[in-house]
Formats: C-alpha cells, structure tokens, sequence
C-alpha cells in the first residue's frame, strides 16, 4: 500500500477542491468536506461519499438544517493507487464526483462523463 499521511491526503482533498471553477464552489451551499481515513465496514472499498440533500432536491423546507457532509477516504484512495500521481488524479476525481452529487448529479451520469 502506498504510503501517504494524513496531512498529506488532507491537503491532496484541499488541492483537489481549489482546482474546482470558482463559479461552481460559489454555488456550493450548506457543504462540509471531511477526510476519514476508513469507509464504513459495510463498504470497504468506498473512496468518497455525500450525504445531504442536492440542491435539486431542495425546496421551502429546506431550512436550519445541519450541513450536508462529502467524505473523502484516504485508506481504500491508497490502496488503490500505485504512486503519489495516481492519488492526486483519483482524490480529484472523488471529490469531482461528491460535488456533483450535491448539485443533483446521479451516478450514471457521473460514469458516463468519466467520473466513475
């Protein structure tokens, strides 16, 4: 397994997030992003996940509710990878894919676009 920190990987994420257009991150709203370093154990190989409610999705109720939540997973990122490149190129990837959740994007489409 590559060996990354978790500093290392934190700031990776970050790298990940400044290279995402200005106009998008504007649109970004109640979002928090974590680093973990392991999945849930019912999924172990999962590299990110969102949960919340897209905007698409939102309507008048949406209102004081906590924020939605992107994790970002270091563990199964470097397992997968086999140098520091390929961790760069797949973290921008998952967190591509986990903002575009937020904005209503389904995985289908994701994966039709090129972030599997």
């Amino acid at each position: 397994m590559l060996e990354m920190t978790r500093e290392e990987f934190e700031e990776l994420v970050a790298e990940a997030l400044d290279r995402i257009p200005s106009e998008l991150m504007r649109l970004l709203d109640n979002v928090a992003v974590f680093v973990e370093d392991e999945p849930p154990a019912d999924d172990p190989q999962l590299l990110g996940l969102y949960e919340g409610t897209p905007l698409t999705d939102r309507g008048e109720w949406y209102a004081g509710v906590l924020p939605d939540r992107i994790t970002i997973y270091r563990g199964p990122t470097l397992r997968m990878c086999e140098s520091r490149e390929e961790v760069v190129e797949e973290t921008e990837v998952t967190v591509v894919h986990e903002i575009a959740h937020h904005f209503g994007i389904d995985d289908a489409r994701l994966h039709a676009l090129g972030y599997g």
